[in-house]
């Protein structure tokens, strides 16, 4: 099993995971079906994603979203149904993190939903906390944002 960056051929795939994902749970929406014509402006506009392979398959991923200097929001991660059980989530979180940290993150910060609380549960095992409750303005699925700082808030 390995984690690859920005890998273009893995568009498919990320596109692929993540309706499946929202599918199930929800709808998808209209700024779901543009990342869709073009996932790779994601690193064109400063961001990365990451591609979790296993035995030559791609079975999770995730994404770092550019918002301004050193704030990303992590997004989009969805593991195959088949592979979960297996700690794919968090082997995406730590490479997340990690990738976060590279590229001077000072902050990530994620839209959820509440009734994920598996999801939830492993957003706060790795630090995020909640910043706000309550309808998103761009997404109608998310009903939670969390954050997590990572370098001292005042040291910034």
């Amino acid at each position: 099993m390995k984690i690859e960056l920005n890998n273009r051929q893995h568009c498919g795939d990320f596109i692929r995971l993540n309706e499946a994902w929202i599918s199930h749970y929800f709808v998808l929406e209209e700024a779901d079906k543009k990342l869709a014509v073009n996932p790779y402006q994601i690193v064109e506009q400063g961001g990365c994603i990451l591609s979790l392979v296993d035995a030559g398959k791609v079975v999770g991923v995730c994404a770092l979203f550019k918002e301004e200097d050193h704030r990303y929001q992590l997004a989009r991660m969805a593991v195959d149904d088949q592979a979960r059980g297996k700690g794919y989530g968090d082997k995406l979180m730590q490479a997340a993190l990690a990738q976060a940290h590279t590229m001077g993150a000072h902050s990530l910060y994620l839209l959820s939903n509440t009734k994920l609380q598996p999801a939830l549960a492993l957003y706060r095992k790795y630090g995020f906390q909640t910043l706000s409750e309550g309808p998103h303005p761009v997404y109608a699925r998310s009903d939670i944002t969390m954050e997590l700082w990572l370098i001292n808030r005042k040291s910034e």
